[in-house]
């Protein structure tokens, strides 16, 4: 059409002269992780746990009762203690806590790789379901830059509500918000994928081989949820059990040299069992004396990993008999960690690149 016969209002390409400008046709990945506190002092800790623990996804106890015990109880007393915690294991160089900083190398290892396969075409990011950086901005961020396809991968081998689902909860309701929303997909638990097993296992032999001693036994922990939501039907329990009976088979250990609990229990109601710390402190006191334990429910090492196994269990061990202990690290960036990654994004973006 030319200029003479054109409509009113319209410019060359039949688009309205005020048509707003919009960026199509480039694909986005978004990593998930749980969170971190922007810094160790009492107000950054009582951000961070009041977001955290009124996650109805998180606690499920009523709110009318609920909501007295966070604010008058555990919003006053647990922020300064959690705060030394965190202090312990702080990345003061960055001044950010050690998930942070593993997330963000996790998304730039990717983001390389993608870029060997499939050009600038894919857009890698990362976020955190509690702090920051948010899920809803980040993916603001890919679709300004032109990202009208995008992959959520939740870094949580294992499903849960707790986890995945309230990662997932929290990009959907950014898209109910959207006027043009992206195709979205999200990436499947990866608890029984050979890659992420092989991975776990062949960095566990690796880190086995540079200890000074042999333990005894390998306690395989995991983090813990109320027993109640496993009697609602969350398959968090069967991923867990199933996770760590390809890992005992590929080791080819008994189960009484290769054992497995669930921390970081919180409240008074019954939670998944054999609990962590009462595990540890049983293995010592029947005569154990050199054990080794290890996380592969997490993706990255956290303050569950760095202070509550390598520091809290460590002592319960040593303090109830027993005398060698080592905390083997989770994958991380490493390039174990990174063959999982890798595995899971290409998998996925099949049919898009």
């Amino acid at each position: 059409m030319d200029d003479i016969n054109r409509p009113a209002g319209l410019r060359q390409g039949a688009q309205p002269v005020d048509h707003p400008t919009g960026r199509a046709g480039r694909i986005g990945v978004l990593l998930l992780n749980l969170g971190t506190p922007e810094g160790t002092d009492y107000w950054s800790m009582r951000r961070y746990l009041k977001e955290f623990l009124s996650d109805r996804r998180v606690i499920e106890t009523p709110r009318l009762l609920w909501w007295p015990i966070l604010n008058l109880i555990i919003l006053t007393t647990r922020p300064g203690r959690k705060g030394r915690d965190y202090a312990s294991i702080w990345n003061n160089e960055r001044d950010e806590g050690p998930l942070k900083t593993i997330t963000r190398a996790q998304a730039e290892d990717l983001a390389a790789h993608l870029k060997g396969i499939a050009g600038d075409k894919v857009t890698v990011d990362w976020a955190m379901r509690y702090g920051k950086p948010e899920i809803r901005q980040r993916l603001q961020a890919l679709l300004e830059q032109g990202c009208d396809r995008i992959l959520l991968v939740p870094l949580y081998p294992q499903y849960s509500a707790a986890t995945s689902a309230t990662a997932c909860d929290h990009a959907f309701r950014a898209l109910m918000d959207m006027r043009w929303q992206p195709t979205i997909r999200v990436s499947p638990p990866y608890h029984d994928d050979s890659v992420y097993i092989d991975a776990v296992v062949s960095s566990m032999k690796r880190d086995l081989a540079k200890l000074p001693f042999e333990p005894e036994v390998i306690l395989v922990s995991f983090h813990g949820v109320p027993k109640e939501y496993l009697l609602k039907g969350d398959p968090y329990h069967c991923h867990c059990v199933k996770t760590w009976r390809l890992m005992r088979e590929a080791f080819g250990w008994p189960e009484d040299k290769f054992r497995m609990s669930f921390q970081s229990r919180f409240g008074p109601d019954e939670w998944l069992q054999p609990y962590t710390d009462e595990t540890v402190k049983a293995l010592a006191e029947s005569g154990v004396k050199r054990m080794a334990i290890v996380a592969p429910g997490f993706s990255a090492d956290c303050l569950e990993t760095l202070e509550e196994l390598d520091v809290e269990n460590r002592e319960i061990f040593l303090h109830h008999g027993g005398e060698q202990f080592a905390y083997l690290p989770c994958l991380n960036d490493s390039e174990d960690g990174m063959r999982v990654i890798r595995s899971i994004a290409e998998r996925e973006l099949q049919g898009w690149l």
